[in-house]
């Protein structure tokens, strides 16, 4: 990200900037619209969302005159509204994925299917795009940085989530030739698989987040989902199915990492793991075999060795986003993609025993949760997806409680878009 400012700066000076289009106006989306208010050499030009108001709002709590706002789903009326240097909201997606005058999109949703749809149809029209949803990315990730590579445009998760905060350290270790020994995050909670938007609606409440949302945070899909994308990004694996989830201070992690041989608690290296006390940070374990290393890391106050935490405290979710969307219309890079393929799956677990005909929910409901497990594991197992799960997703036989959902035991009502995209990735690679 060196010079983006000076780079964002010097294209404004020359009476230009980087139109994005959002699709998305919740929480992450509200709060990066008001950012790149603040910002040189770029503007979200279109937002759409299912309720046009949350668009508005969101474009005048960032400063944005009530006149310069114009609601509309007609694509000449957007262009021009645009080209006048007014904003436009929608309910219309496609309205955003195909408006010419955008030059990245971005996705805001946290659906899966959503997310998928919204990556095909950017990159079909030629659109940089940035993913908020780690849940498609892992999902079909490979699928469509492959498609975008090929359609000369830049397909890529963000800066600000953990995923992107934790490739940066790991990007910035491997470049100086350091071993690395593990990648992780903290989690902000205790893990509790049985979490539903009825359990976490009063904490909800209290953050002013959504029950679901805090839900699958709750139940550890999400973090299964983040390390999900760090592994299909790194190639680094799960040390055990689900990790292991110890519970640390970081100035403890350098021992932990080491192998149980070794006096630690890993059964192995380069792997990916979430530590119970250390959230909102991401960490990498590093290591040296050169003696003189080792001796400047000592005199650096980093330890002893022969491992090492780079660690970063915080990660400022969509608020970095414009980040990453400079990086990919600037420099044409992903701020992390899956370079590595399907290394690791998020499967789908039954959170209660379920019925033959029940229709699974979505994640953070009241039906299902995700288990990390490495990519032939859950190929061996016939493992379902949990990106493919959403209200389509029928039963077809009884699942206890903790039981992994395989495909053979649900059927679609209808064929969803990831669905597509998943049997055509799987056919790929």
């Amino acid at each position: 990200m060196l010079n983006l400012n000076r780079k964002l700066e010097k294209l404004q000076n020359e009476g230009s900037y980087i139109k994005v289009g959002l699709v998305g106006a919740g929480q992450m989306g509200r709060g990066m619209i008001s950012q790149i208010e603040s910002m040189k050499g770029m503007r979200v030009v279109i937002t759409s969302d299912l309720v046009v108001e949350n668009v508005t709002n969101a474009y005048k709590h960032a400063g944005i005159e009530a006149s310069n706002i114009e609601e509309t789903a007609d694509k000449e009326a957007a262009s021009r509204a645009v080209n006048a240097e007014k904003v436009v909201a929608t309910q219309n997606i496609k309205l955003v994925t195909s408006l010419p005058e955008v030059d990245v999109v971005v996705d805001a949703t946290g659906i899966p299917n959503v997310g998928a749809e919204i990556a095909w149809d950017s990159i079909l029209n030629n659109k940089h795009i940035i993913m908020l949803n780690a849940e498609a990315d892992v999902t079909v990730g490979p699928l469509l940085k492959k498609l975008a590579a090929s359609s000369g445009v830049v397909y890529t998760g963000s800066a600000g989530d953990e995923p992107g905060a934790i490739m940066e350290l790991y990007d910035f270790a491997d470049a100086m030739g350091f071993e690395i020994v593990a990648l992780g995050k903290g989690k902000n909670n205790p893990l509790n698989v049985e979490a539903n938007p009825h359990t976490a609606e009063a904490e909800a409440k209290e953050k002013g987040s959504s029950p679901k949302m805090l839900a699958s945070f709750q139940d550890g899909t999400k973090t299964m989902v983040e390390m999900n994308a760090v592994a299909n990004a790194t190639g680094f694996l799960p040390d055990k199915p689900g990790m292991h989830g110890f519970k640390a201070s970081v100035e403890e992690l350098p021992e932990i990492f080491l192998e149980k041989s070794n006096g630690g608690k890993v059964n192995g290296k380069r792997i990916v793991e979430f530590i119970n006390g250390i959230a909102p940070g991401v960490f990498a374990i590093i290591s040296s075999d050169k003696e003189e290393v080792n001796a400047e890391m000592k005199y650096l106050k980093m330890g002893n060795g022969p491992n090492y935490v780079l660690f970063r405290p915080y990660h400022l979710t969509s608020l970095e986003t414009p980040l990453s969307i400079a990086k990919a219309y600037l420099d044409h890079e992903a701020t992390i993609a899956p370079y590595c393929g399907l290394k690791a799956e998020t499967v789908t677990v039954a959170k209660k025993d379920l019925q033959k005909g029940e229709h699974l929910d979505y994640i953070g409901g009241f039906t299902v949760y995700g288990h990390i497990l490495k990519a032939e594991e859950a190929k061996e197992q016939n493992a379902l997806p949990l990106g493919l799960v959403d209200k389509n997703v029928v039963l077809q036989k009884d699942v206890k409680k903790g039981e992994i959902i395989t495909y053979d035991a649900v059927e679609q009502t209808e064929e969803s878009t990831i669905w597509k995209l998943r049997s055509m990735q799987d056919r790929e690679f």
